[in-house]
């Protein structure tokens, strides 16, 4: 075997180094692709819990609510922005308008249809 011979020793033992560093950086892209997070995004391989909701309503504690039931009551304008609602990761009651989670429902329901326009 020659020294330039893709076989030689040397060539062995850079190709075997060149694959280790490769491996590694793989490894490491991996990583940061995982963990990284774009605002306003979701991201694919973050494990999101589902969300559930309280809400004041008439007076009583009402819930838990999906975002779909919640979606629903306020259609149905029992939720309003001035509803006290709940969610685990809040320390104390707040109103819908407060909670970006429940404030973006607020604002995406549909007006009440008129049939009299």
């Amino acid at each position: 075997m020659t020294d330039n011979s893709f076989f030689s020793m040397d060539r062995l033992i850079e190709f075997g180094m060149g694959m280790a560093v490769a491996q590694q950086m793989v490894k490491s892209m991996n990583h940061s692709i995982t963990d990284m997070h774009s605002p306003g995004t979701m991201n694919s391989m973050e494990k999101t819990e589902p969300k559930f909701f309280y809400a004041m309503i008439q007076g009583s504690q009402a819930g838990p609510f999906s975002e779909q039931e919640l979606t629903r009551l306020i259609g149905e304008k029992k939720i309003v922005k001035e509803t006290y609602v709940w969610m685990p990761n809040l320390p104390s009651w707040k109103m819908a308008e407060q909670v970006p989670e429940v404030l973006k429902l607020v604002a995406l329901a549909p007006p009440p249809f008129d049939k009299n326009k």
